[in-house]
């Protein structure tokens, strides 16, 4: 199996694979989900990793006794905190080497100026949301990071965004997981969670990009 095929089966059946890793490496698990919610957070090419399936997943197997759910809400939380910080980071470093090419094609002063008042504005509030939207959840930091979104304020809705979506998923996850319903349709369950927000993403972006010029 090649690398592609393993993480599409890894994130559409993502509930077998991290039982299967909870029993066969104990407490290494609790690396694996830093690690994967670190990287689908704070790296901007990577947002196709798994994100609100795994936090329910995660819930779900606290609730059966597999993992401590203390530890595993611990370390997500800090994990989407330092991934989002890390991802605004790096929109902030490469955000100026870009402003300098104002004379160049790549280069768009007015929009650079209606976005950063946009995050001025709005930005703590499209940080928060973003955490429950695939693909806008990897982008909305990077994006602040390149308006020069205040960091203290950042900072502030990034961690208030990181409990809401950490606390929220997993444990909806570790009391809804052991419901039978529930266990039966969890694979129906990842693909709405996958789906339905990602197709909320396509249809606004599709609007706005629709949308009359004024």
């Amino acid at each position: 199996m090649d690398i592609i095929s393993f993480l599409l089966d890894f994130i559409l059946h993502v509930d077998k694979h991290l039982e299967a890793f909870v029993q066969s490496y104990g407490v290494w698990v609790y690396a694996l989900l830093f690690l994967i919610i670190f990287v689908e957070t704070g790296l901007v090419v990577m947002p196709f990793l798994p994100g609100d399936s795994l936090l329910f997943v995660v819930g779900a197997l606290c609730g059966a006794g597999l993992m401590s759910y203390p530890v595993a809400v611990s370390v997500l939380l800090l994990a989407a905190v330092l991934g989002d910080q890390c991802n605004f980071t790096i929109g902030r470093y490469f955000g100026p080497k870009v402003f300098k090419w104002e004379n160049s094609r790549l280069f768009n002063k007015a929009a650079f100026d209606r976005t950063h008042n946009f995050y001025e504005r709005y930005g703590g509030i499209t940080i928060i949301l973003a955490r429950f939207m695939p693909f806008l959840r990897t982008f909305a930091p990077f994006v602040a990071g390149v308006a020069a979104m205040s960091r203290v304020k950042f900072t502030l809705f990034n961690v208030a965004g990181a409990v809401i979506w950490v606390l929220g998923i997993c444990t909806a996850g570790f009391f809804l997981g052991s419901i039978p319903w529930v266990k039966v349709n969890l694979d129906k369950i990842i693909w709405a969670m996958i789906l339905v927000p990602g197709l909320i993403v396509l249809f606004g972006a599709w609007k706005a990009r629709n949308q009359p010029v004024t």
